[in-house]
């Protein structure tokens, strides 16, 4: 990644730092619209948004004995879109990652 993705490089960054910083990063990137940061604010959202349904739903449907696999599951994968992010790459999430691309395209 050259220097001149570093402003999106930093965005994509952030967009991994929990759902608030999804946000954050989606403001940071309102102007600019970094081809490179639009591609992680969309992974980082769609396992952010994915974590908390699961969440929910388990909470209601009273599985909350499924609640360590879930977190190793959103850790596995957050851990691999951040890295993602820190070494320049746009390789889509294993599973999900072409879905949230394509379900999240309001997010530009």
């Amino acid at each position: 990644m050259s220097d001149a993705s570093a402003p999106g490089k930093t965005t994509a960054v952030v967009a991994y730092i929990t759902i608030v910083g999804c946000l954050i990063a989606i403001t940071m990137n309102i102007e600019e619209k970094n081809e490179y940061a639009r591609f992680h604010i969309r992974q980082a959202f769609g396992i952010h948004v994915l974590f908390h349904a699961l969440a929910i739903l388990m909470t209601y449907a009273g599985y909350a004995y499924l609640a360590v696999p879930v977190y190793l599951f959103y850790f596995v994968i957050w851990i691999f879109g951040f890295l993602q992010a820190l070494n320049g790459s746009m390789k889509p999430l294993p599973l999900a990652g072409k879905y949230f691309q394509k379900w999240f395209t309001f997010i530009s």
